[in-house]
């Protein structure tokens, strides 16, 4: 549909730059930055994240994906376009990796975004994690764990590959708005 707003999606595992280069793409695209876990979910998150129940979480993260979904269309609507740091493709390859054994058909009307999956080598995202200061949940330790197996699982979704190796965020920032959607 000409002149409809961009949707766009950063992919990857976590210390590909994601929570990095999410603002500086809206900031460049003149987009709204929706967050895919609400503020209102945060406490709730913090509990749920605490838990072992791997379809329960999963749950957990679609309503909430569902619930930003209604606030992407809003924004798509009124022209505003929209950058998220993740959306249905990190929950369901990650949530996959780690074991659930829930099927999930996503509804056609859901937002479809352009989605870029950023990837570095191992030896950078391994550095960018030991930099960072916030705390390791027993679920990161299990992303890390299962890497493979969410690389694999991003196959399924048509997503544009970005290298963020040795990029500033300004570079990677440009590699995507070069990029033909």
């Amino acid at each position: 549909m000409p002149d409809q707003p961009l949707f766009e999606s950063l992919e990857g595992l976590r210390g590909a730059g994601k929570s990095t280069i999410a603002p500086l793409l809206a900031a460049a695209r003149g987009a709204v930055l929706v967050a895919t876990v609400p503020p209102f979910y945060q406490p709730l998150r913090r509990q749920v994240d605490m838990r072992e129940n791997v379809e329960a979480r999963m749950c957990f993260y679609l309503s909430a994906l569902f619930t930003a979904a209604d606030e992407i269309k809003r924004n798509l609507a009124a022209g505003t376009p929209v950058v998220v740091e993740s959306y249905f493709a990190r929950c369901l390859a990650t949530h996959h990796a780690f074991g659930t054994q829930l099927g999930v058909t996503l509804p056609p009307s859901l937002p479809q975004p352009a989605t870029y999956q950023l990837v570095c080598t191992e030896g950078e995202r391994r550095r960018r994690l030991a930099e960072r200061s916030k705390p390791v949940s027993r679920w990161d330790v299990l992303g890390e764990e299962v890497a493979d197996r969410i690389t694999d699982a991003y196959a399924q979704f048509p997503m544009h590959q970005v290298d963020t190796t040795g990029l500033s965020p300004d570079q990677v920032v440009q590699a995507i708005l070069d990029t033909e959607n």
